[in-house]
């Protein structure tokens, strides 16, 4: 009998974190011994390449330039632990659809039987999660991927993008869409960091998965093209990536996410604005009493 692939789909705004996190996900699953693929889901093709020593590889998209027919082999390298990596690519920059790519590797990958020819335990999607396109809804409108994962911080702009998501799985779920994981809750180094983010949770209905703080440790390996459970086995920080990565492998029950609509999120933002303010401005007052 075949065993089971799981396959997640993680997605967060450009610049969040995404593709570090995910990596070292990847990273930390290999060193336990399950079989993995990173599938890089963004047009700029770099989702993997932490994961191969600062090393791009070509893209689907790159190589069916080149001809028409293309083995999908020639688009899939192996990288730390053995973890196999795809980049799906996206077109030159102001001509074609960004999402495009997605539906090709996708498309090219099952035609082709990879997943089982290569008996893996383990598919991750890294998904661009602040474009609204069809290309990149693919892991969620087609239930490609049956768990979603959000990377958010607690800056305004990354939980709305988290919220855009959200309204997508709750449009898709009722015909046989992915579900959500739940929020990856990343650079979270402060109370009122962590209140926030807590908070746009407990309104949405979503369970946070994990808290990563920031971390020097983050820059210096990728800095050295590394993952940081490559370059920094032994750091706090690949400790934080290896309790996430064992969260989401043993992770079973997604469900469907209650969104706040436009003027809710509003809202919200804003009575969190005041309430910072507010907090400032009390924390100035007692210095200046103690002084």
């Amino acid at each position: 009998m075949a065993k089971k692939l799981k396959q997640i789909a993680i997605y967060g705004k450009g610049g969040i974190g995404k593709s570090t996190t995910t990596s070292n996900i990847s990273a930390a699953l290999a060193e336990a011994g399950y079989k993995v693929m990173q599938f890089g889901a963004d047009p700029k093709a770099d989702s993997t390449n932490t994961l191969r020593g600062g090393e791009y590889i070509p893209s689907v998209l790159d190589l069916l330039a080149e001809r028409r027919r293309v083995d999908a082999y020639e688009a899939i390298f192996e990288g730390f632990g053995g973890i196999y990596c795809v980049e799906a690519g996206g077109p030159q920059p102001g001509v074609g659809c960004a999402g495009r790519g997605i539906i090709t590797a996708v498309e090219l990958l099952k035609q082709q039987r990879v997943f089982e020819e290569l008996d893996l335990d383990i598919v991750i999607y890294d998904v661009l999660g602040d474009v609204v396109c069809g290309g990149f809804a693919v892991p969620v409108r087609e239930g490609i991927a049956e768990h979603v994962f959000t990377v958010s911080s607690s800056d305004f702009m990354a939980i709305y993008a988290a919220n855009n998501l959200f309204r997508g799985i709750e449009r898709f779920s009722n015909s046989g869409g992915a579900l959500l994981g739940g929020i990856i809750a990343n650079s979270i180094n402060t109370d009122f960091q962590r209140e926030i983010i807590d908070d746009f949770a407990a309104r949405t209905d979503t369970p946070i998965v994990q808290y990563v703080p920031r971390s020097l440790t983050v820059t210096q390996a990728e800095l050295s093209g590394r993952t940081t459970i490559e370059a920094a086995p032994q750091s706090a920080q690949a400790d934080v990536y290896r309790q996430l990565a064992r969260r989401i492998a043993e992770h079973t029950d997604s469900k469907v996410p209650t969104p706040l609509n436009p003027t809710q999120l509003r809202e919200w933002s804003a009575r969190w604005a005041d309430h910072l303010v507010a907090a400032e401005q009390a924390e100035a007052e007692r210095s200046r009493q103690v002084a």
